[in-house]
């Protein structure tokens, strides 16, 4: 729970940054004269680019964990190679590059940007699933299969719950990259925190700047709070039923 602690005040800090009130004393400040991002469509973008930031990190997290499995069989550890250098190559290429890429694809709208999240967030949840899986001593499969359990029921009765730590740590990195990666959809007309950030660059009003930059980093550090919160509950949960 103390872990959350520190990143859920950074994120109530920036989106205090983010708010009209304290991004129009910034703005006289510095002798910004032009109005600030007004509050209500701030929240409609935050709320946007949740939700596209999740789907993405879900997506990613899905077929993450769908090859780390894979290519922890005795079937398919031969192409644990491929999977690395494929995970590696499509998180290489930036984010903005993708949605530039896929816009003549699929138009303008929010899935450039959810194909960039999930090939961004596919390599930090295939690894930590990888390391999760090969984490699992192998006296407890040995055991299991002892007992008779076929591989997969000592997939999902042994090897899963042993591995959830470690997983669930990728899949919060892929969600804090999804949400902080997201603003670049607002170049490909998605609904996203970086729209402020566009139309301040182009109307050179740092002061939107500042409130988009602002409010996606403090939605990433509330996205990152709130998994930890849940990774701390579900530990007391497990420490309260072991006792």
């Amino acid at each position: 729970m103390r872990a959350a602690r520190a990143p859920l005040l950074a994120a109530l800090l920036l989106a205090t940054l983010a708010s009209p009130p304290l991004a129009a004393l910034l703005g006289r400040a510095i002798g910004e004269a032009a109005p600030p991002f007004p509050a209500d469509r701030l929240l409609d973008l935050a709320l946007a680019h949740a939700g596209l930031a999740l789907a993405g990190a879900l997506a990613a997290g899905v077929l993450g964990v769908a090859l780390g499995l894979l290519v922890t069989r005795a079937a398919g550890r031969r192409l644990r190679p491929t999977a690395d250098a494929a995970a590696a190559a499509a998180q290489a290429v930036p984010p903005v590059v993708v949605v530039a890429l896929a816009v003549p694809a699929f138009g303008f709208g929010p899935w450039p940007t959810a194909l960039a999240l999930l090939l961004y967030g596919v390599m930090p949840v295939l690894r930590a699933t990888i390391g999760a899986i090969e984490a699992v001593p192998g006296e407890v499969r040995a055991a299991a299969h002892a007992l008779g359990m076929p591989p997969a029921r000592i997939l999902a009765e042994v090897e899963l719950p042993l591995a959830a730590p470690l997983l669930l740590d990728g899949v919060r990195v892929a969600l804090v990259l999804s949400v902080a990666t997201a603003a670049v959809g607002a170049l490909a007309g998605a609904a996203t925190l970086g729209t402020p950030i566009v139309l301040g660059l182009q109307n050179q009003n740092q002061v939107l700047v500042v409130q988009g930059a602002a409010a996606t980093a403090a939605l990433a550090f509330a996205a990152e709070g709130a998994l930890l919160l849940l990774a701390g509950a579900r530990g007391a949960t497990a420490e309260r039923a072991a006792g």
